[in-house]
């Protein structure tokens, strides 16, 4: 079996995006891994060529600013990188340079793919999610943040990214996916709060269009991390490639997690869920096979 990891990159340096530690964390499972990078302003290729690894195979692209709505130019960008695959592959790992995967899933991952790689009607694994907020010590438990994902799939070029490559369609259609016990560490929301918003400020061209983005582009220099729904305390650990950058914050926030702002109907679901483990009238981007 083998499986190819695939990425995108763009302005990782000025965005403070942890992309050494996304692309790090998943080399042990893949058998190579694809990093294109976006035509940057600052120092993103020398990064990626500072981790130690032959597995890396570097491409380059040249973003097209004109599909600036919805985050499609994510998808685009996406679906050149899992092009560039070798075609031997029997799967296709996808991580977001803001996602990092904890090296106790590991054998797990291996053994789940492994099981399903001869079984054609899986087109994909889907995990679990952890969104950290403000600072590594948070994570978001509202309904608001999306609990999972697919994350490897089948390699098959009638596949791609769909809407801001946040998953993944076939000719509009959702996949037939399989769970694995695992999670993602999703850390885009934890930044030291000015830049926080620079990146909100950097990166807003990719949703909307550049009238509707101006109120964002004249906001606050800082970005205000009261604004969350729901909280609750981290209390596991972090992946290994995570520690040097979390050593390092120089930020601190206190945030009120017994804070709740919900309306009525998400109060109740939420504590549903708390209650029952059970997720109701949720969106998801795929179909669980039931066997």
């Amino acid at each position: 079996m083998k499986i190819s990891g695939f990425t995108i990159i763009k302005n990782a340096v000025l965005n403070d995006y942890p992309i050494v530690e996304a692309i790090t964390s998943i080399l042990p499972v893949v058998d190579e891994m694809i990093v294109l990078i976006g035509d940057s302003e600052d120092e993103t290729e020398t990064l990626i060529k500072s981790i130690p690894s032959n597995k890396i195979k570097i491409f380059h692209s040249v973003w097209d600013r004109s599909i600036n709505k919805g985050g499609k130019i994510l998808a685009v960008e996406t679906d050149k990188a899992f092009a560039l695959i070798n075609t031997e592959s029997d799967w296709a790992f996808y991580i977001q340079a803001d996602e990092v995967l904890h090296e106790k899933y590991y054998a797990e991952i291996i053994k789940t793919a492994q099981l399903y790689k001869d079984d054609k009607r899986v087109d994909g694994l889907v995990f679990n999610y952890l969104h950290f907020y403000g600072t590594y010590n948070y994570v978001g438990d509202s309904r608001k943040w999306y609990n999972k994902e697919v994350r490897i799939i089948r390699n098959d070029k009638t596949i791609s990214a769909y809407r801001d490559a946040q998953g993944f369609r076939r000719a509009g259609e959702k996949l037939n996916v399989k769970p694995v016990n695992a999670f993602i560490y999703h850390y885009g929301w934890v930044k030291n709060p000015k830049t926080m918003q620079q990146k909100i400020k950097n990166s807003v061209s990719f949703w909307q269009e550049n009238k509707e983005a101006l109120p964002i582009l004249e906001s606050k220099d800082f970005f205000d991390y009261t604004q969350f729904d729901s909280l609750q305390k981290f209390t596991g650990t972090h992946p290994q490639p995570m520690l040097e950058r979390i050593a390092k914050q120089n930020w601190n926030i206190d945030l009120n997690i017994k804070q709740k702002k919900f309306k009525l109907k998400d109060f109740f679901l939420y504590w549903y869920e708390k209650l029952t483990g059970k997720r109701l009238f949720t969106f998801r981007n795929y179909k669980t096979l039931k066997n």
